[in-house]
């Protein structure tokens, strides 16, 4: 653990965001951050980093999040490595929140009527109980479950699952109970004073930030298998305080010659398109002005080349 930064004994630790994908993790961390440092997209798998994201509470505490990849079974390289990642961080932390999709798992339960819950859940909560960790439930999504009653048969089948610590229905989209859920959070961590500079935000370097940031514009405005076979490095990032602005020079990797030409778009134009959108998402929290050059390389196979993923960190 990071040595504290303060004498007062405030409640404070890392917190694993844990779930199986497009559960709303990243979603969540960045609406209680009150910024964006974590890319989301409606396509699941977004997440392949473990990434902290850190929130001071004056006077309550401080909640150091790490935002996981879904935990999923699959047999590509790289889906395993992001499985793993987020399993490591569940021995890493002073506290798991679990998340859930209430209104999926709600329409698979009425569907047939049905009982219990979807096999992906189940293989999540099985991993929590192999590590028996301490953990927090929260139920997202619930700004989309009309009948909030519908809520009780969901809840009811997973603390049958699990022993959890404490269950908190939740929006991370409207905000519904984040206040309830951040304080439910500082209950159960311990009290040692913060672990990190009221100012911080993260610990990822500019040049993750900016690679994400590209990545995310990819996946949303690709189909198919383009958004799972790209990814993305910042070969340089430079402040160039004469222009007053933030020069970035990004690669997109992708695994074929065919997926080069849809990334590129006819005449460029869904090249500029990604460009333009996530330079927007740069200045928002750069907070200058960012110039963005965007390339696009074939890096054949480059998701089971276990050289290469190493080299962007996700294994």
């Amino acid at each position: 653990m990071t040595e504290s930064t303060s004498s007062e004994a405030l409640p404070s630790g890392f917190v694993a965001l844990v779930g199986k994908p497009n559960v709303g993790k990243s979603t969540l961390m960045n609406a209680i951050l009150e910024i964006k440092v974590s890319a989301t997209t409606s396509k699941p798998q977004t997440t392949r980093n473990r990434i902290l994201g850190v929130q001071t509470f004056r006077e309550k505490g401080q909640i150091c999040f790490v935002d996981t990849p879904g935990i999923h079974q699959s047999t590509r390289r790289l889906n395993r490595a992001m499985t793993d990642k987020a399993l490591r961080s569940l021995q890493e932390v002073d506290l798991v929140c679990h998340l859930v999709d209430a209104p999926r798992i709600i329409a698979w339960q009425q569907k047939g009527g049905r009982e219990g819950l979807p096999r992906e859940e189940e293989f999540v909560l099985d991993r929590l109980a192999e590590r028996d960790v301490d953990a927090v439930l929260a139920v997202n999504k619930i700004d989309l479950v009309d009948e909030k009653l519908e809520l009780l048969p969901l809840i009811e089948s997973l603390v049958d699952m699990y022993d959890y610590l404490d269950v908190v229905p939740v929006s991370a989209l409207t905000g519904e109970n984040q206040t309830t859920l951040v304080d439910v959070i500082l209950g159960h961590l311990p009290e040692q004073g913060l672990l990190f500079p009221e100012d911080t935000i993260t610990d990822k370097a500019e040049r993750f930030i900016a690679a994400e940031f590209v990545r995310e514009q990819v996946m949303e405005k690709t189909d198919r298998e383009i958004p799972y076979s790209v990814a993305v490095e910042v070969e340089t990032l430079e402040d160039d305080e004469r222009r007053d602005l933030i020069d970035i020079r990004a690669v997109i990797h992708v695994e074929r010659e065919s997926q080069k030409g849809i990334v590129i778009g006819k005449g460029g134009r869904r090249l500029k398109e990604i460009g333009k959108a996530a330079r927007k998402e740069l200045e928002d929290f750069f907070g200058k002005q960012v110039y963005l050059e965007t390339f696009v390389r074939v890096q054949p196979s480059w998701s089971e080349d276990p050289r290469f993923l190493q080299r962007l960190d996700y294994e």
